[in-house]
């Protein structure tokens, strides 16, 4: 997709020598990372979400935009559209997939930290508590709970009635609201809980994870069954804390440094340079409860270069 970006924006006239001149990859372009985010919420995976932008330009290329009110609703109308019907693809794909499926980490900047709503609807516990939606419950959740769209928007995008969309919109609120993380931690007791946690793995400090790890923590691991991973959820600060002292295994190769990761701080583990863990950390009350530890090289490369997120 990134190449169909600089082609489109080529194309487009978008250079250092000339404005761009062709309306509909205009729009495009400006609203670009609003309709990731869009499909990226919906399907936990980046890669299907570029193949949704790439779907979305296509028709999006053959509308005549005369006809077209609202370029950021139809945008966002066409993208809702193509995601649902990529995540029920999606969906058959986990059913198969070798232990635990968590969404695809993404390198953020500190302003999608800053926007809280933004930062709380692309972590991997809400990820994964949106997960638990049928197809369309997610798709309203996201784009009125997330994206404040209104329900004829919204109706028009999931081919339901706005009555029936404020139904679906209570529905999933309600489901979210049962799952969703306990509630908000200040910045400042999430930095320390993570900073600590961060400096008992490093040092192979046992009883320093044993004091920053709630007792009910759970660590998820996917390796997607293509590297090691944890197969089944490890509950418990003990059993937790004695799988990461066991990172020291890597020795003087790894490195484990701090990052923004879906809009909250997590922690990169590298060997010989290359990224081999990327550990997203939720922290409730200055415990850490929730360890997601994704391995699948498949999904690594997005905390290469940061990805731009929107609302």
């Amino acid at each position: 997709m990134e190449a169909h970006h600089e082609r489109a924006e080529h194309q487009a006239g978008t250079s250092a020598r000339g404005p761009r001149t062709d309306p509909a990859t205009e729009a495009f372009v400006a609203h670009r990372n609003l309709l990731f985010t869009v499909a990226y919420e919906m399907l936990g995976s980046a890669a299907d979400a570029e193949d949704v932008l790439q779907e979305t330009w296509m028709r999006w290329a053959g509308v005549d935009l005369d006809a077209v009110r609202d370029h950021r609703a139809y945008l966002v109308r066409i993208t809702t559209r193509q995601a649902l019907s990529r995540l029920r693809t999606l969906r058959r794909r986990k059913e198969s997939y070798v232990g635990p499926w968590l969404p695809e980490p993404l390198l953020t900047t500190p302003d999608v930290a800053e926007d809280v709503a933004l930062a709380d609807s692309v972590s991997t516990a809400m990820l994964l508590v949106l997960e638990t939606l049928a197809p369309t419950e997610r798709a309203v959740f996201v784009l009125r709970d997330v994206f404040d769209l209104g329900y004829d928007e919204i109706a028009e995008a999931v081919d339901k009635s706005p009555a029936a969309v404020r139904q679906i919109a209570h529905r999933a609120r309600g489901h979210v609201a049962a799952r969703r993380p306990r509630g908000t931690v200040s910045p400042t007791r999430t930095r320390e809980a993570i900073a600590a946690f961060h400096g008992a793995v490093a040092t192979g400090d046992l009883q320093g994870l044993l004091d920053v790890l709630a007792p009910d923590v759970v660590l998820l691991g996917d390796g997607g069954g293509v590297v090691q991973a944890v197969l089944a959820p490890v509950v418990g600060a003990a059993p937790v804390a004695a799988l990461m002292t066991g990172l020291g295994k890597f020795g003087a190769t790894a490195e484990l440094t701090p990052a923004q990761v879906n809009g909250h701080p997590a922690l990169i583990l590298r060997v010989d340079g290359e990224v081999d863990t990327v550990m997203t950390v939720r922290v409730d009350d200055g415990l850490v409860t929730g360890l997601y530890a994704v391995r699948n090289p498949q999904k690594l490369s997005r905390v290469e270069q940061v990805t731009p997120l929107s609302r």
